[in-house]
């Protein structure tokens, strides 16, 4: 029976791609991939011919109900992103929703997903977390901030090299210095590496030290006040 396959792919050391990811992105009838110059390293290191086409975050719009349609007519179909889980912070949603909307099948799994190490590694409670991803940039970006300093569950964030200074300065800002923060950089990778302090604290390290790589930030919840006595 034809159905979508979400693949997640590594975040970094390629030996985190599941026997059962390879099998599967052998068998079907078509790869889309977000960036097919990058994923063509991945499919050429395990051996993977399977025709491989461009469904990202440009063209998605326009291409998620086209590709349905052909997984309704018995065309099988996976879909991976550049790095993780496709769908979160990455293309896959409107595929998703256009596949469920067409009573198209649709199997997600299990894999790669780089908030993941990051949250167990921090040492901050884990039991109930809210991932953010990337905050807006610009519009919305100091409203949604002023929103989470109240979130009592620990918040997780993905964010670029070039924003984490300006990121931890504005939870200085709006949420507070002494919240604990962990910040994991290259997961799985080469140089992966993880510090831990105060918002105050990570500042400036960043500050004195280039940051480099992607980031995921997570960040303490607020503390209930029954709870500081």
């Amino acid at each position: 029976m034809s159905k979508l396959y979400l693949v997640p792919t590594p975040v970094g050391n390629l030996e985190d791609m599941t026997f059962r990811a390879i099998r599967i992105l052998k068998e079907v009838d078509l790869i889309l991939a977000e960036d097919t110059r990058t994923s063509s390293k991945l499919l050429k290191h395990f051996e993977i011919d399977t025709r491989c086409v461009s469904h990202h975050k440009f063209n998605e719009h326009k291409t998620s109900e086209r590709f349905a349609l052909e997984i309704k007519s018995g065309v099988t179909i996976a879909l991976i992103t550049d790095a993780g889980t496709p769908a979160i912070s990455d293309p896959g949603y409107l595929l998703t929703k256009s596949c469920i909307e067409n009573d198209v099948e649709i199997e997600c799994l299990p894999g790669a997903t780089a908030f993941v190490p990051a949250l167990v590694n921090s040492g901050l409670t884990n039991d109930k977390f809210c991932f953010e991803g990337f905050l807006p940039q610009k519009k919305g970006r100091q409203k949604r901030l002023q929103e989470l300093a109240d979130e009592e569950r620990t918040i997780i964030f993905y964010e670029s090299p070039y924003r984490v200074v300006k990121t931890l300065t504005q939870f200085k800002e709006f949420i507070g210095e002494d919240r604990k923060v962990s910040v994991s950089r290259e997961i799985s990778k080469l140089y992966e590496e993880t510090v831990r302090g105060t918002v105050s604290e990570m500042i400036s390290h960043f500050e004195n030290k280039t940051p480099k790589g992607e980031f995921v930030i997570v960040l303490e919840g607020k503390i209930p006040e029954k709870k500081k006595k």
